[in-house]
């Protein structure tokens, strides 16, 4: 048989696992005035205490280490289930309208200046000739008769 611990706040009720007789409890060396199978501590510090409950010949026995505190909210496990499904119906369409979002803007030229247009290659003007490396032209061969080719 077990003690049946319930917290609520700072209260702290424990049943004792004894049912029949006048029941006795003892709470680290303090004896409480209580003769009940319920003790009921109220404002309890969450400092560890032994427990001991008995009648007649039997004794049970407990460590309590019970953290309380005022403000504390219970929550039952479907709240806690709604809260993460809540968030992850929350992420995920998050996620999609980032992805379609992005799905649209691929198809458009970016206005930066390194972009090239993207689908069929578009034939390039020459680039303008330097007027330091003009190409030999028919009938010009004569400015450029004078110069030799030097072997390297």
């Amino acid at each position: 048989k077990e003690f049946l611990v319930e917290i609520s706040g700072t209260t702290v009720t424990i049943t004792c696992p004894l049912t029949e007789g006048s029941i006795n409890w003892r709470l680290t060396g303090i004896t409480p005035v209580s003769n009940e199978r319920k003790y009921v501590i109220e404002n309890h510090d969450s400092s560890p205490t032994n427990v001991s409950c008995s009648s007649g010949d039997k004794t049970y026995h407990m460590y309590l280490n019970a953290r309380v505190c005022t403000n504390c909210e219970e929550l039952d496990a479907l709240a806690v289930t709604g809260i993460i499904a809540a968030d992850l119906l929350i992420t995920f369409g998050v996620l999609i309208l980032v992805y379609y979002f992005s799905k649209d803007r691929k198809g458009r030229a970016s206005p930066s200046a390194g972009s090239r247009p993207r689908g069929q290659k578009v034939q390039r003007p020459p680039p303008v000739p330097n007027p330091d490396y003009e190409p030999i032209r028919k009938g010009q061969r004569e400015v450029y008769a004078g110069l030799e080719s030097r072997g390297f």
